[in-house]
């Protein structure tokens, strides 16, 4: 079957034109430069991730740390830095996975759950069926991940420091949005409480989360808690354009001085990953108003909800209301994908700094298109 170009642009990686696994994903044969692992493994861990595949039964594990320089959790510090030294960090970081139903509440489902709720790197001993493989594994949506292997057993060497804040949160009969958003206000970043989602760990109904699904639901849910507030602040009294680039995306951002509403524009160049074989530059937008959407976007996917997320977020801290378009320009050099915490950091980034300042609508676009 000829897959439409277009498709790929819109899916990033879905599985919506029927093909698993994606096509394009699986051209990307990047080797780990790690060699010599064994079939076990001894070092810290304070992530894990979640597959999706074979859904409800899925691969589920602890991410290990192979160097002392990697610090799986934090992009905060990536945005600075160029992609091979992003890909050579990911490549320090062993995927493992055992098969795992998401209702499962087995001692080894614990065991990440401890590993995702420690506030600090835990020592972890496992022992693999066989050597890893090097193959590093890429999406639209989560970060790049190093070498894959299959557990066959697992052991904690250390007490996770569990800090007591989470562990109460983790306790309470609450609902996954609510404890989310709890966690969010104890100071966890988002990238934290994605962890702890995808483990299993949080809602009435535990189960674990795929970790592409978990990213999005974050952003989602803490934004709608976020966004409650942010309604009930006084409009900006001026037009206001925040701007920032990294790795080949640049954004835009305009403030609009009217109530809450958001736009998000995604202009793919010819060349960038998955618009790699269209002639011209591809234009996606995605809309909700003042009272939210309750529809995906399917268009952007993760993209849009890092986005929002991100500008509700710096609304949230700046005690302002505005409506808001983000442009986003993604060049040809965007050829491998690096996850949407790129859009999420790129934003906050873009709003550390001072914005220009304009009296009209008109001025604002002008600068804009400059």
């Amino acid at each position: 079957m000829v897959v439409p170009a277009r498709l790929c642009l819109v899916c990033k990686g879905r599985n919506l034109c029927g093909h698993s696994p994606c096509p394009l994903l699986k051209r990307l044969n990047v080797e780990s430069k790690v060699k010599g692992l064994s079939e076990s493994f001894f070092g810290p861990s304070e992530d894990v991730f979640i597959g999706r595949a074979g859904y409800p039964s899925i691969g589920a594990g602890p991410l290990g740390m192979i160097n002392e320089e990697t610090r799986i959790n934090n992009p905060q510090n990536w945005l600075e830095m160029e992609y091979s030294d992003i890909i050579y960090l990911r490549s320090l970081v062993l995927r493992t996975k055992q098969k795992e139903n998401i209702f499962s509440s087995s001692r080894f489902v614990s065991k990440i759950q401890e590993i995702s709720l420690s506030k600090k790197p835990v020592d972890v001993e496992m022992e693999f069926k066989k050597k890893p493989s090097y193959r590093m594994g890429f999406s639209d949506i989560y970060h790049p991940i190093g070498p894959t292997a299959e557990l066959k057993k697992l052991e904690i060497a250390e007490n996770p420091k569990i800090p007591r804040k989470t562990e109460s949160v983790v306790n309470d009969e609450i609902g996954a949005k609510e404890a989310s958003f709890m966690l969010y206000k104890q100071g966890n970043d988002v990238y934290k409480i994605t962890t702890i989602l995808s483990s299993g760990a949080l809602g009435i109904k535990r189960r674990l989360v795929p970790t592409r699904w978990s990213i999005t639901a974050t952003d989602d849910m803490i934004f709608k808690e976020i966004i409650k507030s942010v309604k009930e602040f006084p409009v900006i009294d001026k037009y206001l354009v925040y701007s920032n680039e990294s790795l080949n995306n640049h954004f835009e951002i305009l403030l609009i001085p009217d109530k809450w509403e958001f736009e998000n524009f995604e202009a793919w160049a010819p060349g960038s990953f998955w618009s790699f074989s269209l002639k011209s530059t591809q234009i996606l937008r995605e809309y909700e108003p003042y009272k939210g959407r309750k529809d995906y976007a399917e268009l952007q996917g993760g993209g849009y909800y890092a986005s929002r997320f991100a500008v509700a977020e710096s609304l949230f801290r700046m005690k302002r209301q505005a409506r808001v378009v983000v442009f986003r320009e993604v060049y040809e050099g965007y050829v491998i994908p690096l996850g949407v915490w790129q859009v999420r950091e790129n934003i906050r980034k873009a709003f550390q700094s001072k914005p220009e300042k304009f009296d009209s609508l008109k001025d604002a676009l002008l600068s804009i298109d400059s």
